[in-house]
């Protein structure tokens, strides 16, 4: 019940449109009441006193009695689904805004398929729950409220006969209901599931057909569908035996009515016309209550997508503003971490990281794959937090300060380039939406994109499409680079910017950093010595350990790890020049 209060509560603002549809489904429903009652002294004037004015207006009363049902009946349909949409909308929202402010950890554990499964597919599902719930309560439990007190009021003694076998159809009903409400459940995780195998074929496309993966692919994708459809047909089995078992328990009932009832009329204890009306009100009775037993099924279907979503609004980011944050203001961009350890459930995967970075300074992180360097400047806008130690930015402690604050002072060039499918220019304003057009030209020439930018179709609006896929590798890291200058953060985080580009588009981008770089505190994670040789300071990481650090000159000489490395990649380059001249 929490669940469906819930679900109710997000209709609240909307009330005055359930007002609405609650006031023209209780009229519907009251119609049939009233339409089964005047069955009775109907039938008598027009057949035991031949009331000929009777007879005339009865077909004109039931154009104008249906007429007013049928409006009554749109206003509660248009009413209640647009209440029921508009609430759709809130929840959307809602699980959205909360699924972007969760800490990255969730995204690195949860499949990007599933989370968009439960956005659209389990909102949607609650949708058809939250109409059913108003609709079945007020148009169809009014209408059998009004045609039971119909059926009391003609023969109190027929109508308990006609209901002693209506409580024996509770039970199957919360049977039934339970195991719907747990295949629904089930049924959702597995459209996640496909969902995120969509989702992993639509991104990775290029994979799939470069290895001939297009088979393996449909095999998978069957597999789950085959299984997601034995869900559903499960779910279809119980929904469909739910009203016959509610029919052939009913009919005991109906049975023991038409003997008593024509018994009576028989005997001349009822008349014909009574026992009609009474008749007419028990046929009529059974509709609502068998949509309200198939209301039952479809709420358990709408609470087990309910439970998903509310899983997703309930989850709280672990990494918060303290209680005593405050804003980061003026930033100097001075970084020191001081015996930082990090650890991923009980794995360490930084242990015991002290540094320095000065203002203005080039800090670059080098060393084998796996070494801890992106988790290192992650840790800097608290992407995650220390497991132990201290990160601090102007001597003030990163977990004291506002985390909004905190990211407005570092901004971020990954090896992965994130564009959305919007036009340049509004790629180029996600550093800072408020920027001008000039800004944004200004941005994009330091940055080297100026030229290619205006080529393009139209210029600085032109829609780059999905992730950027109409631009080169180059024109997308340039795209990015010129995001950063236009936010100006003081701190700036490089991270293998440069790894999956070509030579001439490496020249291009690097002279581009090389701008962006200028008066800001810069971490570079580089596998490719030769963009960090006059870098202020290198750090050696491996195995999640400082294992050396220094100038260029400093740490060739220690003859080191670094010495190692920078020997490996510039033989491996003088033999690949070698090759290349022959």
């Amino acid at each position: 019940m929490s669940t469906l209060g819930r679900i109710i509560h997000y209709s609240r603002p909307y009330w005055w449109r359930i007002v609405v549809a609650v006031l023209a489904s209780g009229t519907t429903g009251a119609m049939d009441g009233a339409f089964a009652y005047l069955v009775e002294p109907l039938l008598k004037k027009i057949f035991a006193t031949h009331d000929l004015t009777i007879f005339v207006l009865l077909p004109i009363g039931v154009i104008v009695l249906f007429t007013i049902r049928s409006t009554c009946r749109f206003l509660n349909d248009y009413y209640l689904r647009t209440a029921g949409e508009l609430a759709v909308v809130d929840i959307r929202n809602e699980i959205y805004n909360n699924s972007i402010r969760l800490d990255l950890q969730y995204y690195n554990t949860n499949a990007t398929g599933g989370m968009m499964s439960r956005v659209l597919n389990d909102v949607g599902g609650m949708q058809s729950g939250i109409a059913n719930v108003v609709t079945n309560i007020f148009r169809d439990g009014i209408s059998a409220l009004s045609l039971l007190g119909v059926l009391f009021y003609r023969n109190w003694m027929l109508a308990l006969i006609a209901f002693v076998a209506i409580p024996l159809t509770a039970y199957p009903a919360q049977v039934i209901g339970r195991r719907i409400k747990r295949l629904a459940n089930q049924g959702q995780l597995k459209m996640a599931d496909l969902s995120s195998h969509l989702q992993e074929t639509f991104s990775g496309i290029k994979v799939i057909k470069a290895f001939g993966l297009e088979d393996r692919s449909e095999e998978r994708f069957q597999k789950v569908s085959l299984e997601y459809y034995d869900l559903v047909r499960k779910s279809i089995k119980y929904a469909s035996i739910s009203a016959p078992i509610t029919e052939m328990i009913t009919s005991i009932g109906i049975a023991a009515v038409i003997w008593s009832g024509g018994s009576m009329v028989m005997k001349g204890t009822m008349s014909a016309a009574e026992f009609f009306s009474f008749i007419t009100a028990m046929i009529l009775v059974y509709k609502p209550l068998k949509s309200l037993n198939g209301a039952y099924n479809t709420v358990q279907t709408s609470l087990g997508a309910a439970i998903r979503v509310f899983e997703i609004i309930d989850k709280r980011p672990e990494i918060v503003d303290g209680p005593d944050a405050v804003p980061l203001v003026d930033c100097q961009g001075v970084v020191e971490m001081r015996d930082v350890s990090f650890r991923y459930n009980d794995e360490y995967v930084l242990r015991n990281i002290s540094l320095r970075a000065e203002r203005n300074q080039i800090i670059a992180l080098v060393g084998p794959s796996g070494g801890g360097k992106t988790t290192l400047v992650s840790l800097i806008p608290r992407f995650y937090d220390a497991s132990e130690g201290a990160i601090l930015i102007d001597d003030h402690d990163i977990r004291s300060v506002t985390k909004k604050t905190l990211v407005d002072q570092i901004a971020l060039v990954d090896q992965e380039t994130i564009l959305f499918n919007d036009t340049i220019a509004n790629n180029i304003r996600y550093g800072n939406s408020d920027a001008s057009d000039s800004e944004v030209q200004k941005s994009a020439m330091t940055a080297y994109a100026h030229e290619f930018i205006t080529q393009m179709p139209d210029g600085y609006n032109t829609i780059i499409g999905d992730r950027g896929v109409r631009l080169s590798g180059g024109q997308r890291q340039r795209i990015c680079i010129a995001r950063a200058l236009i936010k100006n953060a003081p701190i700036l985080i490089l991270d293998e910017a440069t790894s999956a580009l070509d030579t001439e588009s490496e020249k291009m981008v690097q002279k581009a950093l090389d701008n962006l770089m200028i008066n800001r505190t810069t971490f570079v994670i580089a596998h490719r010595l030769s963009t960090v040789l006059h870098a202020d300071q290198i750090v050696v990481l491996e195995n999640g350990h400082i294992v050396e650090s220094g100038s260029h000159n400093d740490l060739l000489k220690n003859e080191g790890l670094y010495n190692r490395l920078h020997s490996l990649q510039f033989s491996d380059r003088d033999v690949a020049g070698s090759i290349n001249k022959q």
